[in-house]
């Protein structure tokens, strides 16, 4: 069989999963509340709409727009009754906050019926759907995650077995991708061979689980067992788990450090490393690379806190709670319209003029993208009477596009994008402005610089993305 090549174009128009959330259960009783609470714990991952696929003599499926207990309601709950299911929470770019692009995705062909949830981003989904269409297969949705299904139903009804037909899928994907896969009765995660979006394995009363954080098991009284391994293939049942591995495993792997910095929970730990503990050592190295005399240390909040509390620590300036937050605004960055975005951060912090006013403030947040937040947030400090205000960042510059799983397509987009970080003080309008360095960001998250994702920090990506430097490339006229 002639495969189309790897990693090269990604959809014009099309959207990826972009940040989701996963998980699934089998158990000897009902998988359902499992499903809905370790789902509220993954909200944070995705905002926008949330569903279910279960297997009750056949995979049936429930999926709506909204937060999860919205589109998983008491009538839902009372009428989906099953041992094996799995779940998705999404947020997407905008043009794409459909229900037809929801997920789990439900297809019935010739190797039964599978259900997908998928988080992560297909580079070279676009050669692939080409690839289906030419041999008759018609697509339904905008999402990458049904090209996946669709090549693996293709590829397993062509197969001598079913993990066979699973590994020539994985052989033909390029970029990321933690899944949650039905295949009849058969539950099933998977993680693309450069472990590039987490996903976890825990244990429940009278089964077995898999997730995109850690919190998810903590949140229905599972154990986390461990991580699901680059490019492995995990099979879930109500007695323990069976592993098997794709065949093309990579030298190295390529963990995103936004998860580490921003987008995972907090008190998660994704592939041996604890978010919090991270997020501590990135203040502490940032107090240490880009000293400030000030009053109080104030961190943005949420993401920002764990930061601003180790810069905190490590400076000796007095860490201070000089914003609160709205909690029931959701969180701006996942907020797909600009115009709604800029709108959600003027109703979602409010300065304490108490602990503001006259005092010059370090403000401590994880990352800078846009810059239409910290700009507004400069500025409501000021309004409250800050003398100064020195912004530190407990990440690189984010310069280049993300095309694996984060909302973040255009270079465009970023503030730092051709600009020096003088020009972005202003621009914002701090007193003073600077960010962690990579060799910071690396020493914190504690892997070693070739095992981690930095292509939106550096322009140079771990799969071959047309017109984009790849990391293993020694040619410089072939990028």
């Amino acid at each position: 069989m002639d495969f189309p090549p790897l990693g090269y174009a990604v959809i014009p128009g099309r959207k990826g999963s972009e940040k989701c959330g996963v998980t699934g259960f089998k158990v000897k009783g009902n998988a359902i509340p499992y499903l809905y609470y370790s789902l509220r714990a993954l909200q944070h991952r995705g905002q926008e709409s949330a569903g279910i696929a279960i297997y009750r003599d056949r995979i049936i499926s429930h999926r709506g727009m909204g937060l999860v207990h919205e589109v998983i309601t008491r009538d839902v709950l009372d009428q989906f009754s099953s041992g094996t299911g799995i779940g998705h929470v999404r947020y997407s770019t905008a043009g794409s906050s459909t229900i037809m692009n929801s997920q789990p995705i439900v297809v019935h062909g010739q190797a039964g019926d599978m259900a997908i949830a998928h988080n992560g981003e297909i580079s070279n989904a676009q050669d692939l759907k080409d690839y289906l269409e030419n041999r008759g297969i018609s697509f339904n949705t905008e999402s990458d995650t049904e090209v996946i299904i669709r090549l693996l139903s293709f590829n397993i009804s062509r197969s001598s077995n079913l993990i066979d037909g699973i590994r020539r899928t994985m052989s033909m994907l390029s970029g990321s991708y933690s899944l949650g896969l039905l295949i009849n009765e058969r539950l099933f995660a998977i993680r693309d061979p450069l472990a590039i979006r987490p996903l976890v394995l825990g244990r429940v009363n009278g089964g077995y689980g898999f997730a995109s954080e850690s919190v998810a098991f903590d949140a229905v009284g599972g154990e986390v067992i461990r991580d699901v391994a680059p490019g492995e293939i995990v099979e879930i049942g109500e007695d323990g788990i069976t592993s098997y591995f794709s065949e093309n495993r990579e030298k190295h792997t390529a963990h995103c450090m936004f998860e580490y910095v921003y987008f995972a929970r907090a008190d998660s730990t994704i592939d041996g490393k604890n978010v919090y503990n991270v997020r501590m050592r990135l203040g502490r190295i940032l107090a240490r690379e880009s000293p400030a005399k000030a009053d109080a240390v104030v961190p943005v909040p949420d993401s920002g806190r764990a930061h601003a509390l180790g810069y905190s620590q490590e400076s000796g300036i007095p860490f201070a709670e000089g914003l609160m937050k709205n909690r029931y605004v959701d969180r701006t960055f996942i907020i797909p319209d600009q115009s709604g975005r800029v709108q959600e951060i003027q109703i979602k912090l409010n300065p304490v003029r108490e602990i503001i006013s006259g005092r010059s403030i370090v403000l401590v947040d994880d990352s800078i993208v846009r810059g239409n937040t910290m700009k507004k947030i400069v500025k409501l400090l000021k309004d409250a009477g800050a003398r100064e205000v020195h912004v530190r960042i407990g990440s690189p510059p984010i310069v280049s596009p993300c095309y694996l799983g984060i909302d973040m397509k255009t270079r465009d987009q970023f503030i730092a994008h051709g600009k020096g970080v003088e020009e972005i003080r202003r621009e914002i309008g701090a007193d003073s402005l600077s960010y962690l360095s990579i060799d910071g960001l690396v020493e914190a998250i504690g892997f070693e610089r070739d095992d981690l994702c930095l292509g939106c920090l550096t322009g140079i990506y771990p799969v071959r993305i047309k017109g984009e430097k790849y990391r293993w490339q020694k040619e410089l006229e072939s990028f």
